[in-house]
């Protein structure tokens, strides 16, 4: 699966949103069941679902079990489709780590990325980063108090592990977020997927698709001591995304096939 966009000179500045019309995406305050956005403790029809989501997740994600996921797919010989085809399977999927949607999948991408093409008309490879996006967190080091539901992770064997339980752990400060062991997950999947295939998204690109989920470091300010000069560059296009990401989330669903011709276009340049 190739993964092609021109590579956009964007230096060390993101743009200002240059969409001054009135129809500018604006950040809503509640979710779709009148909540707080990502409010994990309220009590709600999905919050129960999700906690036990995590409770799974933070038992389950070790070292060795995400080494182990890599080396199964990093081989990406278990399906050939086209990106457009990925998409439309996500009509069946619904996020069991989302507190704030209840919709297949396809919507919370497209949402995303309509949001964000409206204010960032002009940064095609951006819309395209949206289209092809629970949280993650690194293995090898301690889990940060900043993880949601953290209790859990008690009854991660790693949490034993003396050596993965300092703040540095297996890695040293500043080796940048590239070197780092995360959690697996589709985040890392569709990461590779793009790497190996030699994807021409830009660097920031690819740094969405893998950490957009990592809200502990850009929600919280967790784990910069692992990051290097790119990684900080990066992530102000990922704080950039974010906003779109989190608060395009509605009961208001986009119409697929009107903008299908729009994003094919995309995948197809």
């Amino acid at each position: 699966m190739a993964i092609l966009n021109d590579q956009p000179a964007l230096g060390n500045n993101v743009p200002k949103n240059n969409n001054e019309a009135k129809d500018e995406f604006m950040a809503p305050d509640i979710n779709a069941y009148g909540h707080s956005f990502r409010d994990y403790d309220i009590e709600s029809e999905r919050q129960k679902g999700v906690e036990e989501f995590y409770r799974l997740q933070h038992i389950n994600q070790t070292y060795d079990f995400a080494k182990r996921m890599r080396e199964i797919y990093v081989t990406l010989d278990k399906a050939e489709m086209g990106i457009w085809e990925c998409c439309e399977l996500l009509n069946e999927v619904v996020d069991d780590s989302d507190p704030d949607l209840d919709e297949a999948q396809i919507q919370h991408l497209l949402q995303s990325a309509e949001a964000i093409r409206k204010d960032y008309p002009d940064q095609d490879w951006l819309h395209l980063t949206a289209l092809i996006h629970g949280d993650t967190f690194p293995l090898g080091c301690a889990f940060d108090e900043s993880n949601i539901h953290h209790k859990y992770f008690k009854n991660n064997p790693d949490y034993q592990c003396p050596a993965y339980q300092t703040k540095n752990g297996i890695y040293t400060e500043g080796c940048g977020l590239q070197n780092v062991m995360m959690s697996w997950g589709h985040d890392e999947y569709m990461y590779l997927v793009a790497k190996k295939n030699g994807s021409t998204l830009p660097s920031a690109g690819l740094f969405i698709i893998r950490f957009h989920s990592f809200y502990p470091l850009h929600k919280e300010g967790a784990y910069t001591h692992l990051m290097n000069e790119e990684d900080v560059e990066n992530l102000k296009w990922l704080e950039v995304f974010n906003k779109y990401d989190l608060y395009s989330k509605s009961k208001v669903l986009v119409d697929v096939e009107k903008v299908k011709p729009y994003y094919m276009s995309l995948i197809e340049k």
